[in-house]
């Protein structure tokens, strides 16, 4: 189960792991409510993502912030800072995560 942020949620689409290997691959779809902050936070592994709706702000540690819409792509690596403050509609993305099997799919990160 992946913990929910009031606006804000991640529903698992597919998980697969390979046995005996460190690393699962989850993909998710990412909705988020109109003008929700998606506070900083990191990731045991690497994210990419689509932003098949919507728009908002990327934010990430180490880059300038990056206005991203409906057809925009990103890649964050593993660890790094990033957050999601969302536009006036609602957005939906589709993430595929290759993460640390057995650890939280995402952890707050200081701002």
């Amino acid at each position: 189960a992946v913990a929910q942020t009031p606006g804000f949620t991640r529903t698992v689409l597919n998980r697969s792991e390979s046995p005996g290997d460190t690393m699962v691959t989850i993909q998710v779809l990412v909705e988020i409510n109109p003008g929700v902050l998606v506070a900083r936070h990191t990731h045991p592994g690497t994210e990419s993502g689509y932003f098949l709706d919507g728009a908002g702000t990327l934010g990430m540690a180490g880059a300038p912030d990056r206005a991203m819409k409906a057809g925009d792509a990103f890649q964050i690596p593993h660890a790094v800072p990033h957050f999601v403050q969302n536009g006036p509609s609602q957005t939906r993305v589709l993430s595929t995560y290759v993460v640390e099997k057995d650890k939280p799919l995402a952890s707050p990160a200081p701002a």
